[in-house]
């Protein structure tokens, strides 16, 4: 069963006998976002020397974050809905047109572009004191893992993830992913990275990326940071981090010191 079925049964099941618990609708928010994006690429006449590729979508980002039942474990449930609607994206991938699409919508069979695409995402979160364990629907931004927002609809990830803020001054943080819906598709992928072989006419990617991390709060002005990612098969990374913020009268000096050791 894949984790994304499984937070939302386990979900469902604990919310049933906590429907009427305050604070879980109280605390809750949603949001609806409108996403006009246009994107234009000419690489003719460079040593790259690709067709150029124009593109324009409007984007509808639909977030629901539930408050936490009452008692000594509290139990929620966050929603995502993501739909792209296609204005303008000419052209043919496969037969060597002068616009070429696929950057912003999925390709169909004929190697045109997808009039729309729609994903969507559950998420289980539990909280006990002051620990956050959530699993199912993840957007991570953290120094080893981030979501990527760079097209019309954002990237999503399968996996589980604990956040701990029982140490005064101190979060600690870990999880694993295992699938994701990359920015332009609505199809669950393996993981990789840019460049990864195929094998035997197969993309090879990994279905396991584990990270943890720690940031301390020195002072009110000082964050060190440390994390480490890695995707099976493919890397390890460790990641040292220094974040300090010094009051010059009506502003401020911020350095931001980052460390990165990959394998």
């Amino acid at each position: 069963m894949k984790i994304q079925s499984l937070s939302a049964a386990i979900a469902l099941g604990l919310l049933a006998q906590h429907a009427t618990a305050a604070g879980f609708i109280e605390d809750s928010k949603a949001s609806l976002g409108l996403r006009n994006f246009y994107y234009d690429l000419n690489t003719k006449n460079t040593a790259d020397n690709r067709a150029e590729a124009n593109e324009w979508g409007q984007g509808f980002i639909f977030n629901y974050a539930s408050g936490f039942t009452e008692g000594t474990v509290g139990f929620g449930l966050d929603v995502v809905g993501l739909l792209g609607v296609k204005l303008d994206s000419g052209g043919n991938s496969q037969n060597g047109d002068s616009r070429r699409p696929g950057q912003l919508f999925p390709l169909d069979s004929n190697g045109k572009a997808e009039d729309d695409f729609s994903k969507a995402g559950v998420t289980a979160k539990l909280r006990l004191s002051k620990t956050e364990a959530r699993i199912g629907t993840l957007q991570p931004k953290l120094p080893v893992v981030n979501f990527n927002d760079g097209r019309l609809l954002p990237q999503l990830f399968d996996g589980g993830q604990v956040t701990s803020a029982e140490i005064d001054n101190l979060t600690l943080i870990a999880g694993q992913l295992e699938h994701t819906k990359t920015r332009a598709s609505s199809d669950d992928v393996g993981l990789r990275i840019a460049g990864a072989a195929s094998v035997g006419g197969v993309q090879a990617d990994s279905n396991q990326f584990r990270y943890a991390g720690a940031d301390y709060k020195v002072s009110k002005d000082l964050l060190l940071q440390y994390y480490y990612g890695n995707l099976e098969d493919f890397y390890k990374q460790h990641f040292l981090g220094l974040t300090h913020t010094w009051a010059i009268g009506p502003g401020a000096l911020k350095t931001d010191l980052r460390y990165f050791h990959s394998d």
